[in-house]
Parts: C-alpha cells; sequence; structure tokens
C-alpha cells in the first residue's frame, strides 16, 4: 500500500522520547515495545515493507499501528482494543510508563528530589500526563509487581584518608573492649561522644 499523508507521521520531542522509553525499557511488555518501534521506524520516513522485515512482522500489523497513531496521536494507542465487559480503568501502556518513570532519577522528570515515593510518582503520573487520576496505592500495587522500590537506594562512602585503618582499627579494639593490645578491666569504661559546632547567632 503506498503511503498516504495521512500515514506520515511526525513525533513531538515529548513523544519520541515517551516512545523510546518504552523500546529500551527492560520491564516493558513485548508488544508495546514492537508497536513503538514500528511507530518510531515510519517517523523515520521507512516504508511499511521495510519495517516489517526489520521487526518480524506483517505489513498488516505495520499498516495497522502507523494508521492507529496517525488516528489518535499518543502512546495511549498502542493499548489493545477494549473488549467486551467492565473495561480497565488503566491501560498496558499507562502501567508500562509509571514503572519506567519509576526505573528514572526524579531528577530527570525536573524535581528536586534524591528518590522517588509512591505518592510522588502518582502525582507525577497526573501532571506529565500519563493519566488523569491515580492513587498511590494503585502504583505501590504495580511496581511491587515487578519488585520495583525505587524508595530504596544504596550508596557507597570511598575512603581517601590513608590512615584510616589505623584510626578504624583503634575504635574497633574499643568495641571489642580492648586497647593497645590489652583487655579492659571490669572497671573500665568507653564513653562515646560527638560534638556539634554551631555559628553563633549576629544580632
Amino acid at each position: 500500500m503506498p503511503m498516504t499523508s495521512s500515514d506520515r507521521i511526525v513525533l513531538t520531542d515529548t513523544q519520541r522520547g515517551d516512545l523510546d522509553r518504552l523500546v529500551r525499557a527492560g520491564r516493558t511488555e513485548q508488544r508495546l515495545a514492537l508497536r513503538a518501534g514500528i511507530v518510531l521506524a515510519a517517523a523515520d520516513g521507512q516504508p511499511n515493507v521495510r519495517i516489517a522485515a526489520a521487526l518480524g512482522v506483517c505489513e498488516d500489523t505495520v499498516r495497522k499501528w502507523r494508521h492507529r497513531w496517525c488516528t489518535v496521536p499518543g502512546v495511549s494507542s498502542l493499548g489493545d482494543a477494549k473488549r467486551s465487559g467492565r473495561p480497565a480503568v488503566f491501560t498496558a501502556v499507562q502501567v508500562a510508563q509509571v514503572k519506567a518513570l519509576a526505573c528514572t532519577p526524579p531528577k530527570d522528570s525536573g524535581l528536586p528530589l534524591s528518590k522517588w515515593s509512591c505518592p510522588e510518582l502518582a502525582g507525577q503520573a497526573v501532571s506529565g500526563g500519563i493519566c488523569e487520576n491515580i492513587s498511590s496505592s494503585t502504583v505501590r500495587r504495580w511496581l511491587s509487581e515487578d519488585a520495583l522500590k525505587p524508595w530504596q537506594c544504596q550508596s557507597w562512602i570511598f575512603i581517601t584518608d590513608p590512615n584510616f585503618a589505623v584510626k578504624a582499627q583503634k575504635v574497633l579494639d574499643l568495641y571489642a573492649r580492648e586497647w593497645d593490645g590489652k583487655p579492659l578491666g571490669r572497671n573500665d569504661y568507653v564513653i562515646s561522644t560527638f560534638a556539634v559546632m554551631t555559628r553563633p547567632a549576629v544580632g
């Protein structure tokens, strides 16, 4: 089928970023990543036959998702068609987007946070246009499905003091109730204190 004007896809920077995240995120459902890849390839000007060969699908599949995007631009168009019965409150695309958001640092979204919490993820999902409304409990349930805990992080402190080992050994010896290689007596005590430096107020 020759490409018509309605088949041409032009992406905004935001749309391309959303699609790229769906393709790259390891936890994105395979079908969603495939559909996002079709749209990205179409936006790059590739014909249906070449996209189909590259992604291992038939041309009808490429044609379908190209047309779907042109009809309703946005990642929400990549979701499955509604089935009979009670409709889902959230699409699979929205779930994938929230999970992908949880796997990125908050600073990438312009937020002055060191790590995400479920309420903050819910708020960003709404302000970022992923969904109109969502509760933090729903976000927590989605993240628990993949054991995602963005509020937990690990960090390491690299020691630069060349005398650290000697200083640390003295402290460890005290915890073991030893000093200078000799055990502390029954009446010996170890007192730990710390100092807080304050600046005097200027009135």
